[in-house]
């Protein structure tokens, strides 16, 4: 099968949210990857402001294939985290905007175990008839593998399990199909994007920063994060300009030569 590029003849952002809660307190791990419900309803206003109009990664397919033209952006959330239902789905209501919330298939209803080791504070996730709330109130359900997984740390087996496996229970406990994935951790290798192929996904997310530009592989788009410390006139630089692009263009190059690691969360 011939590989799936993007060809949208302006460059489309698709924002990364985690958290829609109120932060820990100070010093807490990953503190960086909560957004308030309040400042959410602001970002989420001034995109409407601003005129774009949010989608899913479905509902943004066909402006990244370039069948259609449009001033919008991509909202997604990492994880299936409780708070989204409760936070993010009434104000992207309010909207008319849709996105996608990529879930881990055998934590639904549990916590966030994959980040005890490093003390974050463990979260609800929604269970399946919470997906199906999210669902019917216009919002997608994407597949983050089945427990999480580092897939560069997986045998070839347990790997085509978690991408696979993931699309059967999510579709299953939502009531919906599900073609979209993120990789957890924007861990993955050239052989895993065969098996997201494979198992019948449209596009694929990572965590690397940028905007979506024509070209791009479907199955490896950039994207943009949001973070506590993002402010609106951040928002907007993020948006309008080629800001996400240099940062990506930075972070590829630092790893490419990385340094000591260092404390603290992420920030913009």
């Amino acid at each position: 099968m011939a590989q799936a590029t993007t060809a949208n003849r302006q460059p489309v952002v698709i924002l990364t949210y985690h958290q829609i809660a109120e932060a820990p307190p100070r010093g807490a791990p990953f503190r960086g990857l909560y957004v308030s419900p309040a400042a959410f309803a602001r970002q989420m206003s001034l995109l409407h402001w601003l005129g774009y109009r949010g989608l899913s990664m479905s509902d943004l397919e066909p402006y990244l294939i370039g069948a259609r033209r449009g001033k919008v952006v991509g909202i997604t959330f990492d994880d299936g985290y409780l708070n989204n239902l409760e936070h993010a789905l009434p104000v992207l209501q309010w909207h008319g905007f849709s996105a996608t919330c990529y879930a881990v298939s055998q934590l639904l209803g549990q916590t966030n175990a994959w980040d005890r080791t490093v003390g974050v504070a463990q979260t609800a996730l929604m269970n399946p008839p919470q997906l199906r709330h999210w669902v019917a109130g216009g919002q997608e359900v994407g597949a983050h593998t089945r427990n999480h997984a580092r897939l560069t740390h997986l045998d070839q087996d347990t790997g085509r399990n978690e991408i696979q496996g993931a699309r059967a229970e999510l579709e299953q406990a939502c009531g919906a199909r599900v073609t979209q994935f993120c990789y957890p951790y924007g861990d993955y290798g050239l052989q895993h994007l065969a098996m997201v192929r494979e198992a019948g996904y449209s596009t694929a997310t990572t965590t690397r920063r940028g905007r979506c530009h024509a070209g791009a592989d479907l199955l490896q788009l950039p994207r943009v994060p949001v973070v506590r410390s993002t402010n609106l006139a951040m928002l907007w630089l993020k948006l309008a300009t080629g800001y996400e692009d240099r940062r990506g263009a930075q972070a590829a190059l630092e790893a490419a030569n990385p340094r000591p690691e260092h404390g603290g969360g992420a920030d913009d």
